[in-house]
């Protein structure tokens, strides 16, 4: 079997942390090296307290490249300049988690051209791709509930509203990240302007011809949590529920980690796993869809070793075999 090297830039935030503690359960990965200016000569677990016991690691502030795989964990718009800064060989795959190369527009640095990293949509064009730009969260809980809808070309306005936990703010301090904030508190955020809109159309387009951004309208809230995501998404549809199901049931088949539930969803069945689980409801000709992900794993972390594993050949499932923590 062969090991796959991988290397972490930006390793000591939230997505770093998770994809740290998947890659060390990996059969078929293994870490190199872990990069961060800030931390350098810092023992990994001093960092990320959880892996104590886990690993030796330690943060380094330099590059190796006899790897296999490169993650960009790093802030938005800094992926770029990383990439424009470093020289990296062609035979280094890499996994963008920031939104610099999402869109189709900023899809090219130098001699890369990054595949848009949702695996239940490009799942040929990233099994045979250099460099994939990671989706962001709301953005890949809200396409897998409104694709299969788009794919029978019957997406029309969506009117969506969406909760995610405090991690999906990352490490940044912030008045609306401290406990005291957001205990017992919730907020509307960005309403109709969330940045993951444009990626979102982009991939609605791509299997309904016509569809616009505009007809997507997003009001995102910050919970009293600390992971997970929950959407529901309106659309009118007058074709029968049971039929609809039977569509989501076709487009999902040969992707694992999506599955349509008969009854309620809730956060607990996904946190701490890779899975996107939808619900769908119906009343006169208005359909809900609802959809949950864990932020930090199917909308980050987890979603980027699911590219691996595709760009690198081996089962898409290896090391996301992760059991929620539902009591």
């Amino acid at each position: 079997m062969q090991i796959i090297k991988t290397g972490i830039i930006g390793g000591a935030g939230y997505t770093g942390g998770e994809l740290i503690r998947l890659l060390l359960q990996h059969p078929s990965a293994q870490i190199s090296f872990i990069h961060s200016r800030s931390n350098a000569g810092k023992p990994v677990h001093t960092v990320h307290s959880d892996l104590l016991g886990d690993t030796e690691l330690v943060f380094t502030d330099t590059i190796s490249e006899d790897i296999h795989v490169l993650f960009l964990c790093l802030g938005h718009g800094e992926s770029a300049t990383f990439l424009q800064q470093n020289t990296l060989p062609e035979h280094i795959r890499i996994i963008d988690l920031a939104n610099d190369f999402r869109l189709k527009a900023q899809a090219v640095t130098g001699t890369r051209q990054f595949v848009y990293g949702l695996p239940e949509l490009n799942k040929a064009a990233i099994s045979t791709a250099q460099s994939v730009a990671n989706p962001g969260c709301f953005a890949t809980a809200i396409q897998l509930g409104l694709l299969p809808l788009a794919a029978k070309g019957m997406l029309g306005e969506s009117y969506i509203t969406g909760i995610t936990g405090s991690t999906g703010a990352g490490q940044s301090l912030s008045s609306t990240a401290h406990f005291s904030w957001r205990a017992n508190n919730i907020q509307a955020y960005k309403t109709l302007t969330h940045q993951h809109l444009a990626e979102i159309s982009e991939s609605l387009e791509q299997v309904q011809n016509g569809y616009t951004q505009q007809q997507l309208h997003f009001v995102p809230w910050r919970g009293d949590f600390q992971r997970g995501i929950f959407v529901s998404s309106q659309v009118k549809c007058g074709v029968a529920l049971e039929k609809v199901a039977a569509w989501y049931e076709d487009f999902y088949k040969d992707h694992p980690f999506v599955h349509l539930s008969s009854t309620p969803v809730h956060l607990k069945q996904v946190v701490n796993t890779n899975k996107c689980i939808l619900q769908l409801e119906q009343e006169g000709d208005l359909l809900v869809i609802h959809s949950t992900i864990d932020n930090l794993i199917k909308g980050a972390s987890g979603q980027a070793i699911q590219n691996m594993n595709l760009m690198m050949q081996i089962p898409e499932t290896s090391g996301l075999y992760l059991k929620p923590s539902a009591f």
